[in-house]
């Protein structure tokens, strides 16, 4: 049996969890983890350089001169790859594809491996609730301060959307505040430490109740 302790946002302890085994209590597979993060960072990569092929060349119609007897190499169209200013043999295009395919059952199992690992690591920090009555950042700033975890990242996991913890937190690079529909493995992994209100790790285990870790 997983527990854990719960914190209100003066950082006192005032209970216990008990935590769904099967997501957090799952032995870490790194190979598993590092190909979802791989999977993850080539799906998002743009494709931004293009060289011209031939027929993309403008101009070049026309032959640049005639075939013989002129003393000079025989071409056909300054669109050649042996022209200035024409194609380019081998270059990148826009066509490439980095996309790569993970199925959801090994997503959502690495995403289980690195919750298990916050909460072994004891980075793991599970609050009754953490409710902003505004929209200010340092409100945001003052209720982490308590928790001692000074110059470390912070994800923020919470139930739902909440639009003053994530107007509070949209211009700190240290914390990030994410409902647990759009947990990702590369998220986790990129922050120190995960804070979740008791009502999203209740989430967490309705979310993903169809899947089975073994």
């Amino acid at each position: 049996m997983l527990k854990t302790k719960i914190y209100n946002l003066e950082a006192k302890e005032i209970g216990e969890l008990q935590l769904d085994k099967r997501i957090f209590g799952v032995k870490i597979n790194e190979p598993v983890v590092q190909q979802v993060v791989e999977a993850h960072l080539a799906n998002r990569r743009q494709v931004l350089a293009h060289t011209k092929q031939i027929g993309e060349v403008r101009g070049g119609g026309k032959k640049p001169w005639r075939q013989k007897g002129t003393g000079r190499a025989r071409h056909g169209s300054i669109r050649s790859p042996l022209w200035k200013g024409g194609s380019v043999t081998f270059g990148p295009t826009k066509d490439r594809n980095f996309a790569k395919k993970v199925n959801q059952k090994m997503k959502q199992k690495a995403l289980f491996m690195v919750l298990s690992d916050k909460f072994n690591e004891n980075k793991l920090t599970v609050l009754e609730d953490f409710n902003l009555t505004t929209r200010k950042t340092k409100d945001l700033l003052s209720a982490i301060s308590k928790f001692n975890l000074k110059d470390k990242k912070i994800i923020i996991g919470i139930d739902k959307k909440d639009s003053n913890m994530q107007e509070a937190s949209k211009n700190l690079k240290t914390v990030k505040v994410m409902p647990i529909a759009s947990f990702n493995v590369y998220s986790l992994l990129n922050f120190d430490n995960l804070f979740l209100t008791k009502k999203a790790v209740e989430a967490i285990s309705k979310h993903f109740n169809k899947i089975k870790s073994s």
